[in-house]
């Protein structure tokens, strides 16, 4: 018995030391510019937050601590103005991703350009995905209610950016106000095209859309689980020659 569960220890051991670092490192990047009202920014915050502790979003999270998900989060807006809310963090335990949520909902909104600088913010979420080159996957997230208006556009920055190899994906967001009817339906359906024409990246790459703040924590939610799913694989150490 005592070899058994000494071999049992070794191999757990290998597997550990042959499983990369991380399974998914997933920045995330919030739309802070000028249309973007306080109210609504609280909605991203505390939106995100109560996605990320929703039951089946922890549970997805957690499943796999010896490969945890990384999570980066950063605000946006004009071409100078990103700023990074809470840096990597590795989310291998409970405490580590309430830490998350905690560190997502205390959050107060600073002073942004107006600007909606959709291409810089892009290349900046690369540049932090670069920083995790050992995780099975990168996924960058970019949340947003409007199209680029300064800056590069964002097709003139997705080849270097496709060349890095990571996902991105896209969270839109349309206007609150429930009185605009058809138009309204209008409004969020031209958003999607553009980012699935300019914005979006890398395979299984998908938008998803919430038709205003309101929605926005569900969106979020529908968003990670299909971010997540499938990110757990099995690992089978080699077995020594016989």
């Amino acid at each position: 018995m005592i070899r058994a569960a000494l071999l049992a220890l070794a191999l757990s051991v290998a597997a550990t030391n042959a499983t990369a670092a991380c399974r998914q490192a997933l920045a995330l990047g919030l739309d802070v510019s000028g249309s973007v009202d306080a109210k609504e920014y609280r909605a991203q915050l505390d939106g995100l937050a109560s996605a990320l502790n929703d039951p089946e979003v922890r549970a997805k999270v957690l499943q796999m601590p010896s490969a945890p998900v990384r999570l980066l989060v950063y605000e946006w807006s004009g071409p100078a103005d990103q700023h990074v809310l809470l840096p990597w963090s590795v989310l291998d335990q409970p405490p580590a991703l309430d830490i998350a949520i905690e560190t997502l909902r205390q959050t107060r909104r600073r002073n942004a350009t107006p600007g909606t600088a959709l291409g810089v913010a892009m290349t900046f979420g690369a540049q932090l995905l670069a920083q995790q080159p050992d995780c099975w996957k990168r996924t960058l997230d970019i949340s947003g209610d409007g199209k680029s208006n300064l800056g590069p556009r964002p097709r003139d920055v997705n080849d270097q950016i496709e060349r890095s190899g990571i996902t991105i994906n896209g969270l839109v967001i349309g206007a609150d106000a429930p009185n605009m009817g058809d138009l309204r339906q209008a409004e969020i359906s031209e958003l999607s095209a553009y980012y699935s024409a300019e914005v979006i990246l890398g395979p299984d790459a998908f938008v998803q859309t919430a038709l205003g703040y309101n929605q926005y924590t569900d969106a979020m939610k529908r968003k990670l689980l299909r971010e997540l799913e499938g990110l757990v694989l099995s690992y089978l150490p080699p077995q020594p020659d016989r």
